[in-house]
């Protein structure tokens, strides 16, 4: 994947984008970001926490970080979810996994948190400002 994204910010010309592979947790984001962006990765962090609070650090003020991830559903789907871990265990995802919740940890380190469900409560898209 990182030679896929490597291509793709050549191709592109791009000359603001980093890649970088590394624990998330060991990662220091650097200061004055603009923006930070995760998808379908947060939740396999056992240290989100740690990561959301450093990146929020590092925002610029009025910057954003959006996550976009997968959830135990709240509704009825909940009563599926040991079939829906299995579909999606090649992925790294486990029951203790799947129970962990980023976007508390973004309330708690960003302001005007928006958290929006989707897929029936399967994912979910959550934004908060620096």
């Amino acid at each position: 994947m990182l030679a896929q994204a490597r291509e793709r910010v050549r191709d592109k010309g791009w000359r603001n984008v980093e890649l970088v592979e590394r624990p998330a947790v060991s990662f220091r984001f650097p200061p004055g970001v603009d923006g930070i962006l995760s998808t379908f990765a947060l939740t396999l962090e056992p240290d989100y926490d740690q990561v959301i609070q450093r990146g929020a650090e590092a925002l610029r003020p009025g910057r954003r970080w959006v996550v976009l991830d997968l959830k135990l559903p709240s509704n009825w789907l909940r009563y599926l979810a040991p079939a829906l871990i299995v579909l999606v265990r090649p992925f790294a995802v486990s029951a203790a996994v799947a129970k962990r919740r980023p976007w508390e940890s973004l309330h708690r380190q960003l302001k005007h948190v928006n958290m929006q469900e989707l897929y029936f409560g399967v994912a979910y898209i959550a934004v908060g400002e620096a």
